[in-house]
C-alpha cells in the first residue's frame, strides 16, 4: 500500500467513531416509502453535510408530481466537489426512501442501536450505510490534501424502493448532472456490474357483485382472477429453463406479491385486484416480456361471462448491464478491495434491481459498491432487525476512498 493510501486508512480510522455517528443520525429520520414523505431527512442530510463546509444543492421534485407517482415529498441532493480541471467526474449515489420496518423488530427500527459490533436499523445496510461510506470516503480524499484533478458528486436521492425515476432518473432527465463514472450503494464483499430487469402490473378483475346465497346472480371475480393466478404460476417451471449467462443472475422471475378484493364474506367478488412482479434477466427484451405477460393474463380469463380486467404498468426498470470504461472502475475496486479486505472480490450480476441502471441508460459506466457483507440475507434488508457490520463499513469506506485517489489524484 502506498504512503498516500496509508494515510487515507489511518484518517478513516482515526474518524470511524464519527462516522458511526452520522450513520446513527441518518438512520434516525423515518423515510417509509410508502407513505414516501423523504423530504424532511433530505433537509437533515444537507444539514449535515454543512459541518463539513458542504453545500448540499436541494431539487425538490414538483409535489403534484410525487404525489401522482403515489409518494408524498422528494428533495434530491447533490454535493457537488469541483477540483482542478482535467480528470473525471465521479458520482456517490446512495438512496435514503426505504420499505416500512414491518414487524418482529428486536431492536428500534429507527435506533441505530449498537450492539456486539453491529448496528441496526431500517437500512442499515441497504442504503442509508452509505450516506456515511461516501461522505467520509470524500473527506478523507480532501484531507489528505494532494492536488486532485475532475470533481466528485454526492447523489442522496429518494426513490429507489419505487423504481428510481423520482430520483437519479429525474436529476438526469432535468440535466442537473451527467458524471463520467458511477458508483452506486452496495455491499463490500463484492462489486455488482449487471442486475435485472423488473416488471409490475397491476391486474383489475371486474366482475358483478352477487348475494353469496345467490352467487349465480353474480360473476365472481375472485374466481375469475384465480385462472389467472393459475396462468401466472404455471409458467415457472418454463421460466426456471431459462438461463443468464451473467454470473450470480439465474433466471426470470415471476410471482403475485399483492391481491386485494371483494367486500364481505357473504357477498360475491365484483372487484380483485393483484399486483404482480416479473424479473427479467439482462439477456430479455423488456418490450417482448411485457407483450407476452399482458397476453398470458388476457388469454386466462378470455370468454368469462360477465368478467372484464385493466392492466395497468406500475414499473418497467431495465436491466444495468456493463459499459465501456466501467472495468476501470471495477479493476480499481477489486485492487483495493484485496488491499483492505485481504482477499479477492467478485464482480458479478444481482438478481435485484436497482436505481444504477438509469444512469447505465444514459451511457454512463455504473457499479454497486458500499458496506454491507457477503449476501442480502445475511443483512436482513428488508426485514426485521436489518443490520450492518461496523467493520464492513470502515473496510468499504477505505476501498471507496483509495479508489477515489486512484480516479482523481493529480
Amino acid at each position: 500500500m502506498s504512503t498516500q493510501k496509508e494515510q487515507l486508512a489511518a484518517w478513516i480510522d482515526a474518524h470511524f467513531d464519527e462516522q458511526v455517528g452520522v450513520l446513527q443520525q441518518v438512520l434516525r429520520v423515518p423515510t417509509d416509502t410508502p407513505p414516501g414523505n423523504n423530504a424532511p431527512h433530505a433537509d437533515m442530510v444537507a444539514e449535515l453535510v454543512k459541518a463539513y463546509g458542504w453545500q448540499a444543492e436541494k431539487h425538490a421534485v414538483p409535489s403534484a408530481e410525487v404525489r401522482d407517482y403515489g409518494m408524498e415529498s422528494i428533495t434530491n441532493l447533490i454535493v457537488r466537489r469541483p477540483y482542478q480541471p482535467g480528470g473525471p467526474t465521479v458520482a456517490l449515489n446512495a438512496h435514503g426512501d426505504v420499505v416500512p420496518p414491518g414487524d418482529n423488530w428486536t431492536y428500534p427500527p429507527y435506533g441505530g442501536v449498537i450492539d456486539n459490533g453491529y448496528i441496526y436499523g431500517r437500512a442499515a445496510a441497504v442504503s442509508k450505510c452509505d450516506f456515511a461510506t461516501y461522505i467520509f470516503a470524500v473527506r478523507a480524499l480532501e484531507a489528505l490534501g494532494v492536488p486532485l484533478k475532475g470533481g466528485l458528486e454526492l447523489h442522496f436521492t429518494y426513490d429507489e424502493e419505487f423504481g428510481g425515476l423520482l430520483g437519479p432518473g429525474w436529476l438526469l432527465q432535468q440535466k442537473l448532472t451527467k458524471p463520467d463514472f458511477v458508483i452506486a450503494a452496495g455491499f463490500s464483499y463484492n462489486i455488482v456490474t449487471a442486475h435485472n430487469a423488473c416488471l409490475q402490473l397491476e391486474i383489475t378483475v371486474h366482475g358483478k357483485s352477487g348475494h353469496g346465497a345467490m352467487p349465480e346472480t353474480g360473476h365472481d371475480a375472485l374466481q375469475a382472477a384465480t385462472k389467472i393466478l393459475n396462468a401466472i404460476y404455471g409458467q415457472l417451471p418454463e421460466l426456471k429453463k431459462v438461463k443468464s449467462e451473467v454470473p450470480g443472475i439465474d433466471s426470470p422471475t415471476m410471482l403475485v406479491g399483492r391481491i386485494d378484493g371483494g367486500t364481505n364474506t357473504n357477498v360475491v367478488p365484483g372487484k380483485v385486484v393483484m399486483k404482480m412482479d416479473r424479473r427479467m434477466i439482462p439477456e430479455e427484451d423488456p418490450v417482448v416480456v411485457e407483450a407476452q405477460v399482458r397476453a398470458l393474463i388476457e388469454d386466462a380469463v378470455r370468454g368469462e361471462p360477465g368478467i372484464r380486467i385493466e392492466i395497468k404498468r406500475l414499473l418497467l426498470s431495465h436491466a444495468l448491464r456493463p459499459l465501456p470504461g466501467g472495468e476501470k472502475l471495477v479493476a480499481n475496486l477489486q485492487r483495493n478491495a484485496k488491499t483492505v479486505i485481504g482477499e479477492d472480490i467478485p464482480a458479478q450480476g444481482t438478481p435485484l434491481y436497482a436505481d444504477a441502471r438509469l444512469y447505465g441508460e444514459q451511457g454512463i459506466p455504473a457499479v454497486l459498491y458500499g458496506a454491507g457483507p457477503r449476501t442480502v440475507p445475511e443483512s436482513n434488508a428488508k426485514k426485521a432487525d436489518e443490520r450492518l457490520l461496523l467493520e464492513d463499513l470502515r473496510k468499504a469506506t477505505k476501498v471507496v476512498a483509495m479508489t477515489l485517489f486512484d480516479f482523481l489524484a493529480a
